[in-house]
């Protein structure tokens, strides 16, 4: 079973940056994709980006050119630096951690409020 804990979320006016980071209880090395996926009010839970074991990146169109995902497995941790903020990116994010053949885990969830 893996834990994961998100921080860095907050408040920040449109046009600002964060860092969000999720933190892995086991070590990330045998996780084949990582993630981070946000949920608005009143929405779906919808992708933000993803990134393999090999380095491979996915991103949603929205935000391509704003938001990078990196992971450093010597740190057990993925990151999500997100720039030039919009206040329609006001959601709470959460981190996933998905190995091949089992389920996938979440985190608990870190609300990023975006003002305009």
């Amino acid at each position: 079973q893996v834990q994961l804990v998100e921080s860095g979320g907050g408040l920040v006016q449109a046009g600002g940056s964060l860092r969000l980071s999720c933190a892995a209880s086991k070590s990330t090395f045998s996780i084949n994709v990582l993630g981070w996926y946000r949920q608005a009010p009143g929405k779906q839970r919808e992708l933000v980006a993803t990134i393999t074991d090999t380095g491979s990146t996915n991103y949603a169109d929205s935000v391509k050119g704003r938001f990078t995902i990196s992971r450093d497995n010597a740190k057990n941790t993925v990151y999500l630096q997100m720039s030039s903020l919009k206040p329609e990116d006001t959601a709470v994010y959460y981190c996933n951690a998905w190995t091949y053949g089992l389920s996938p885990y979440w985190g608990q969830g870190t609300q990023v409020t975006v003002s305009s």
